[in-house]
């Protein structure tokens, strides 16, 4: 898994890791200070919540088309500072009035400017270390790892924006709707970190800043030219890949939204015995660990190797007995946002398994396309929707029935097999295939879409209260299942560029 990759994707990985910690500190509880600071119901904060994500995730378009003239590296430090002072404005306590709306606004048109500069451009540079012709059979892995990193941020980003909340509610003796600037400020300290790491670690990347104007001085190579034609036909390749997953974050990005409304109103909010052992971190820390260690212990080409293996193995074993034995009878407090840390924990978790079932798959000569993955990464989304319809029978709106967590982590994990199908598969698809002299813009396309799934998230949340719970569901189900028979209808122009 990590044999053979280059130093400089664990830097510009760890550099990621920093920044999407404190993205999602902030996203794990932005609705939620929403509606406690202004007073919004659910429409008017998912309605902002994904206009947010859609400029997010729109404007590295932008950033893209900038970086391909200028450089990566320049737009990526500038993507920093600039969302630096974005969580900056976030963490004042500014008030529900006219002052604090203008603060948040503005701090949110920060965060996205910034972002615009920082995302793409950072898994651009990615990308570029991979097209040493020794390299490119493991780009594919290289951009799992990197997603992983990712997740390894969020997955404690829950945890950290809820006991900062809790230390400034209990311990400072601030309000519930100023106890989320603490956490807002939590992104502003990994931002610091991020970019500590990538000035750090820089030489170990610093060849793979280059564009098509500058590549052969700085890396040393150049890629053949591409004629009109094949340049054309891979742009409406990714186009239509765009195009497909548009739906996927349109359903997964309900966690911030749907998922956290069903969590706060129709999910037990207490948990007790083994069940309750899931909404501690540790524990989640514990088990990947586990997961690890165990695929070391048969990977490993040493005596020593598979002893250090064997070893966290049991320690982790043992860390999670104690914490089992030690378990109250009173159980533990189940908060909304806490379910925000089981996509990371999976993503992380399954990482290995997925990179050794293609891995497998691979040695056989049997292993997807990443178009074939994309689009079954659009069906096992819809499955994972299909749970939540049967989760969901028998609940209404203002009752008081709850049901156990276990729906909603079922889903999580479900999500996180599309996720992972779909998302890093589909970044190292633009990597590959986008011409050399539109690598930025390119990417900021693959952001565009996310961007437009982001925008219809809020389709949803307007839909909440509304309409059935199984009928929000299923629009769900509806699109993810069309979105992967249309991209299996034009497999063979996609699998033709690849």
């Amino acid at each position: 898994m990590f044999e053979g990759q280059p130093k400089g994707l664990y830097a510009l990985a760890l550099a990621n890791t920093g920044e999407r910690f404190g993205y999602y500190t902030m996203l794990a509880v932005f609705v939620l200070f929403l509606q406690a600071n202004f007073g919004w119901d659910e429409g008017k904060a998912g309605a902002v919540y994904s206009a947010f994500l859609a400029f997010v995730y729109f404007l590295p378009l932008v950033g893209g088309a900038i970086a391909d003239k200028i450089g990566y590296g320049k737009c990526v430090t500038t993507g920093i500072i600039v969302m630096f002072l974005g969580y900056l404005m976030l963490a004042i306590p500014a008030g529900a009035g006219l002052m604090g709306m203008i603060l948040m606004f503005g701090a949110l048109i920060f965060v996205c400017v910034g972002t615009s500069l920082f995302k793409g451009n950072l898994q651009v540079m990615v990308g570029n270390l991979y097209d040493d012709p020794a390299l490119q059979s493991k780009r594919d892995s290289a951009f799992s790892i990197f997603y992983m990193a990712i997740n390894i941020g969020a997955l404690f980003a829950p945890t950290a924006a809820v006991k900062i909340m809790e230390f400034a509610t209990t311990s400072l003796g601030v309000s519930e709707a100023d106890a989320y600037h603490y956490a807002f400020g939590v992104a502003c300290v990994s931002l610091i970190v991020s970019i500590a790491i990538y000035y750090g670690f820089r030489n170990s990347f610093k060849h793979a800043d280059y564009n098509s104007k500058t590549e052969k001085s700085v890396s040393g190579h150049t890629e053949p030219e591409l004629t009109p034609k094949e340049t054309k036909d891979r742009v409406v390749a990714l186009c239509l890949v765009f195009a497909v997953v548009i739906f996927f974050w349109m359903a997964f990005h309900q966690n911030g939204l749907t998922l956290t409304y069903f969590a706060r109103d129709f999910t037990n909010q207490h948990s007790t015995g083994l069940e309750s052992m899931m909404f501690d971190v540790t524990n989640l820390v514990c088990v990947i660990f586990i997961v690890y260690a165990l695929f070391s212990l048969f990977q490993s080409k040493t005596g020593k190797g598979k002893a250090i293996s064997a070893l966290v193995i049991v320690i982790a074993a043992v860390i999670l007995i104690v914490k089992y034995v030690n378990l109250t009878p009173e159980g533990v407090v189940v908060t909304a946002p806490i379910f925000q840390q089981f996509n990371p924990c999976f993503v992380v978790m399954l990482t290995p398994v997925s990179m050794a079932i293609f891995g497998w798959l691979a040695s056989k000569g049997k292993e997807p396309s990443a178009p074939r993955k994309i689009g079954l990464g659009m069906l096992v989304a819809g499955c994972g929707y299909v749970v939540m319809m049967i989760g969901s029978m028998g609940l209404e709106y203002g009752g008081t029935d709850r049901v156990s967590p276990n729906w909603l982590v079922s889903t999580y994990l479900i999500l996180t097999f599309g996720e992972l199908l779909l998302s890093p598969m589909g970044i190292s698809f633009v990597s590959k295939v986008a011409p050399p002299k539109y690598k930025g813009l390119m990417m900021g396309g693959w952001f565009v879409a996310t961007a437009v799934g982001n925008m219809l998230v809020s389709i949803p949340g307007f839909l909440w209260g509304n309409v059935s719970l199984e009928a929000v569901w299923g629009i769900l189900v509806v699109l993810c299942v069309l979105s992967f028979l249309f991209i299996f209808s034009i497999m063979k122009k996609l699998e033709k560029v690849c």
